[in-house]
């Protein structure tokens, strides 16, 4: 048995995970037929747990399910991902509200420590340091607000966010905005001032979605 095989007795979310991140790091891109016999005999499992996990895929809208033509990763268009920055500004603006309402000195100094990783990964142009503790602060303030329900909705949201080929601080420009966004909405919070906060991170949420625009345009031109 290979490495990539699957014990047989493993649970269908084990396969759905590994299938999931072959769908984030584009191995599946987006518009790809999934072979399920392919990916059963791959995995050495039968096709049972393989369609259990396909439906876990697609109720997070990484796949979808057409009748009599089979599973495709799904393809995110423009439009689906200006439908999706719009929801996440105000659930995460609800959550950056909430959380300078609710934050602890405790949980305040944790954004700052986290803050700290962003600034010396920006000074190094660390485009994934960058990134990583970009997402730990944004998860802190979901752990802050401490509504499941939110937290839910927002991974769900990221990880269709996830099928876009582009990673925002790639346009130019953009890890210094975000470094300054960043900045700013943790003064708002060490201020416990909520409004700011949520007015702050909703525009942190719409230039991130501007910056992929502007990549997709220069993409266009290009080709």
């Amino acid at each position: 048995m290979t490495a990539s095989r699957i014990a047989p007795l493993a649970l269908y979310q084990e396969v759905a995970e590994r299938l999931r991140q072959r769908i984030f790091s584009h191995e599946l891109p987006p518009g790809t037929w999934v072979d399920e016999q392919a990916l059963a005999e791959h995995y050495g499992i039968s096709r049972t747990p393989l369609r259990e996990a396909l439906k876990v895929l697609a109720s997070e809208g990484l796949v979808t399910l057409k009748p009599r033509r089979g599973c495709y990763v799904t393809e995110i268009s423009e439009r689906d991902l200006d439908e999706v920055f719009t929801v996440m500004a105000l659930l995460e603006g609800q959550c950056a509200r909430t959380s300078a309402q609710r934050a602890s000195d405790a949980d305040l100094e944790r954004l700052r420590r986290i803050h700290a990783d962003l600034e010396r990964a920006a000074d190094t142009d660390d485009i994934n340091g960058f990134f990583e503790a970009n997402q730990a602060f944004h998860h802190a303030l979901q752990e802050i607000a401490d509504n499941r329900w939110l937290l839910q909705v927002i991974t769900d949201l990221r990880k269709v966010i996830k099928l876009s080929r582009h990673n925002s601080l790639f346009s130019e420009g953009r890890l210094e905005q975000s470094r300054a966004e960043h900045r700013s909405l943790l003064d708002a919070l060490l201020a416990r001032d909520a409004d700011a906060a949520e007015q702050r991170m909703r525009e942190h949420i719409s230039s991130g979605r501007a910056a992929l625009a502007r990549i997709a345009k220069a993409k266009n031109r290009a080709a």
